[in-house]
């Protein structure tokens, strides 16, 4: 009798482990298959916001170009330039990898923006001030300059010329003055050298390109450092440097879509232009390694 309950004892115990392990085993299966498929939504994310903008080829600057904050792409490997501190364009070449000439305009300031139109050179100041470097390839250029109602409160930051109205458009950093609901894009006639009080084109902060884009300060979905006007397709494109991204607009200033950059790649993307073909330039200030003008492929 003893020998029997041992028997069955024995039994119930061996299916009980034999269960254990089954169940433990099924679990682990459960959670490795949870886990790869968590680690290849990360992996596919991470590859979305990395191809999203191809790096087709990258330039280093000088260190006295590490705050680069604006360019111009002139033609024959050579870029016009501004770093933040210093009143001074600098053209740079990228195949030599050499600042070609540095021209004067003013004392140390906040320098942000930067357009050519022919012989002439426009350099925003992030107190909405623009530069007026006239002849800025000759040696003796004639500045003047121009105040508008945008002040340091807006930080302007993002500037480039439209050729079709002949007219700088200016890209505001900072908060508008009576609304979080958008943030406009501010239209200097060189006309007459007024800028609009309105402005031509308003980026819609609660448009639905922004829907992922979590921020806890009120009209920090999108804050420019930079645009420029593709030249094929008339698109407005927009970096902001705060949190890596690029947002276009259409002509008309609808908003398009709305891309991540690769934090590593683009530490703070404050300058854009185009070639005449439309090959995409961003530069990026510095900070440990070197700045830099990246050549960019959107897909």
């Amino acid at each position: 009798m003893r020998t029997a309950i041992f028997i069955i004892a024995f039994i119930v115990l061996s299916l009980g482990v034999a269960f254990t392990i089954r169940s433990t085993n099924i679990d682990k299966v459960f959670t490795e298959k949870n886990e790869k498929k968590d680690k290849d939504k990360k992996v596919d994310k991470a590859e979305q916001t990395i191809t999203g903008v191809e790096i087709i080829k990258k330039h280093e600057v000088p260190s006295i170009l590490r705050e680069i904050s604006a360019l111009v792409y002139l033609g024959n490997n050579s870029f016009a330039c501004v770093q933040d501190e210093m009143g001074k364009i600098f053209v740079y070449n990228t195949s030599a990898g050499e600042i070609e000439k540095e021209i004067p305009f003013a004392g140390a300031g906040d320098y942000e923006g930067l357009a050519i139109v022919g012989p002439t050179a426009y350099v925003l100041q992030s107190d909405g001030q623009i530069f007026e470097v006239k002849n800025y390839n000759s040696s003796k250029p004639s500045v003047r300059s121009f105040k508008t109602h945008l002040t340091t409160e807006q930080n302007t930051e993002g500037m480039c010329y439209d050729p079709t109205n002949n007219r700088l458009l200016v890209a505001i950093k900072g908060n508008e003055q009576q609304t979080d609901a958008y943030k406009g894009i501010y239209s200097f006639s060189l006309s007459d050298y007024q800028m609009e009080r309105d402005p031509v084109y308003k980026i819609d902060l609660n448009d639905a390109v922004f829907a992922n884009i979590k921020s806890k300060k009120t009209g920090a979905q999108m804050q420019p450092s930079a645009l420029a006007i593709h030249p094929k397709t008339g698109d407005i494109y927009i970096t902001e440097a705060t949190s890596p991204k690029l947002l276009v607009l259409d002509r008309q200033g609808k908003l398009k879509y709305l891309k991540p950059l690769d934090k590593k790649e683009f530490y703070k993307p404050e300058g854009i232009s185009f070639s005449p073909e439309g090959d995409m330039y961003i530069s990026n200030e510095g900070k440990k390694d070197p700045g830099n003008i990246l050549e960019v492929k959107v897909q």
